[in-house]
């Protein structure tokens, strides 16, 4: 992010809240975090596929974050906020307090969480009706998106909940209500999760046809009808209130903001390329695939024209890319799953202790552990009697089916940590091949890509890197700048500010490669550092 008018650095700060944490980076105009800090933030579990949040406890921990990085800078060159966040469902009444979706009348708990799957019932009889609308996500809707959460309130909470409600918000756009004070929403929420098109706005007929016909008569004011692209500026900025939370100047701009995963591919999938002999050199953005690895992942590919794929979102027009159609592949439990196969094993207490005893993460420790009993053939080897089915959470993309379990294939009656190093090496393969699968799809669909762009926190594992490599048959590129996500937020505030033009005079710079993670045959890869 440069601009020759500089006379002293300007600053702006982005907000990532994720499922289990918040993170804010204070970043320069040249695309470098300069400081970042994080904040667990609580999730309730209070029966099987039901996961709810707090947008009280989410808003303190931003807060707590945002303190932290601007914390002994001038407030004078803080120049704007971008906020991003999982695509969550946030409930609150007529004068904005928080309203309970859940039958236990626990009003702080206020959230329904993307990875929550209580609405099966609802979301099969939205897929029943066949509507136009579905075309726009991938012919089949997901549990994960809003209208059949919306469904499931009014038919389980309708006088707790759905009756008292004032305002429905996705996440993202609780958020820059909540520092602005200004009700508009993200086009990149209502068009990924809400079906708002961004030539047709809302279609009356869908939200009938499903029985949320209460909606459509007070002209969408619950779900939003007012609609900012991301990145442009919300209202007056942030408010005296906010302003005094977040330890940030009244009035400095706030920009209309992005779900998680796409402000991670909007971090990305600009990076200059040149001299690294990548296939995608000299070739449209349109060649490339930003994966956003974290408890789950998203596979965003970006096109001039719209193309429909079978089990796959979209297409969204400039959902992320403004002027590009995105389409929007995903696996709905990827960092989570790695985390419950290792944790789950009943190696993992010594596991644990022998990681700490050498001042290793459990992942470092498990990827040295595995090149210890690899022997002459490449680690991915290691797994040829192993195989792990990954839809432990059912399948988002390409197969659109909640009702999927997962699978292992060739246990043993061993218990020790050359296993659980196998099956975490086994898990990691099938995440790896569900990322081909989707990409396959799109290829098939009228896609053309040949680079994997990667961010998030999966894309610090060297063997998860790899792995995607040798199992695409793709190079890997990542970012100088690991906290991604961040620097994507950080680029809408700097949006919102005035001091560019557009985010795509923006997006080039906040993503310069460092590392590539090569493929060969017979899995003899190459992974090197760039300058």
């Amino acid at each position: 992010m440069h601009s020759k008018k500089q006379t002293s650095v300007k600053y702006y700060v982005g907000i990532d809240v994720g499922s289990a944490s918040v993170r804010a980076a204070l970043v320069d105009e040249f695309g470098t975090v300069v400081t970042h800090a994080e904040q667990p933030i609580q999730i309730w579990e209070p029966q099987p596929d039901h996961y709810e949040q707090s947008s009280a406890d989410i808003w303190a921990a931003c807060c707590v974050v945002t303190k932290k990085v601007v914390c002994g800078v001038d407030a004078r060159q803080i120049r704007g906020v971008g906020f991003d966040a999982t695509c969550s469902l946030v409930v609150v009444d007529k004068q904005f307090q928080p309203l309970a979706v859940n039958s236990q009348g626990q009003n702080n708990r206020n959230v329904i969480m993307w990875m929550d799957h209580r609405a099966v019932s609802q979301v099969d009889r939205i897929n029943a009706t066949q509507h136009r609308i579905l075309n726009y996500v991938g012919g089949v809707m997901s549990v994960e998106m809003q209208p059949p959460k919306l469904l499931w309130i009014k038919e389980n909470l309708r006088e707790s909940c759905w009756e008292k409600a004032g305002y429905f918000f996705d996440l993202p756009d609780f958020l820059s209500w909540k520092a602005t004070g200004v009700t508009a929403r993200s086009l990149c929420t209502l068009v990924c999760k809400w079906t708002y098109t961004s030539d047709g706005g809302w279609d009356d007929s869908f939200w009938k046809i499903i029985g949320l016909e209460d909606l459509v008569k007070d002209k969408y004011e619950k779900i939003g009808n007012h609609v900012l692209s991301p990145g442009e500026s919300v209202g007056k900025g942030l408010t005296p209130e906010a302003a005094k939370e977040l330890g940030l100047p009244e009035g400095i701009a706030v920009a209309a903001s992005l779900i998680d995963a796409h402000a991670g591919g909007l971090g990305v999938i600009g990076a200059d390329v040149r001299g690294h002999n990548l296939p995608c050199e000299n070739q449209p953005v349109t060649s490339r695939v930003a994966l956003i690895c974290g408890t789950s992942s998203c596979h965003m590919g970006v096109s001039e024209t719209p193309i429909f794929v079978p089990g796959v979102w979209g297409p969204y027009f400039s959902a992320m890319v403004p002027g590009l159609w995105l389409n929007e592949g995903g696996q709905s439990a990827t960092g989570k799953l790695i985390e419950h196969v290792v944790q789950g094993h009943v190696a993992f207490p010594e596991l644990q202790s022998k990681a700490a005893a050498s001042a290793q993460s459990i992942y470092t420790y498990l990827n040295s552990h595995l090149d210890l009993i690899k022997k002459s053939l490449p680690v991915g080897f290691l797994t040829v009697d192993l195989h792990v089915w990954p839809d432990f959470h059912g399948n988002r993309s390409p197969l659109t089916d909640l009702t999927l379990k997962g699978m292992v294939v060739g246990l043993t009656l061993s218990r020790g940590l050359d296993e659980l190093a196998l099956i975490y090496l086994a898990t990691i393969q099938a995440v790896a091949l569900g990322t081909r699968h989707i990409l396959e799809a799109m290829e098939a669909a009228g896609h053309h890509i040949n680079t994997l762009f990667l961010c998030g926190g999966l894309s610090k594992n060297p063997l998860f890197v790899q792995m995607h490599a040798d199992i695409t048959g793709k190079p890997v590129v990542l970012s100088k700048e690991v906290e991604s996500v961040l620097v994507g937020a950080a680029i809408l505030g700097a949006c919102a500010s005035g001091d560019f033009a557009s985010i795509q005079e923006l997006e080039p710079l906040g993503a310069a490669i460092s590392s590539l993670g090569g493929h060969g045959k017979n899995g003899k890869n190459r992974a090197s550092r760039a300058t």
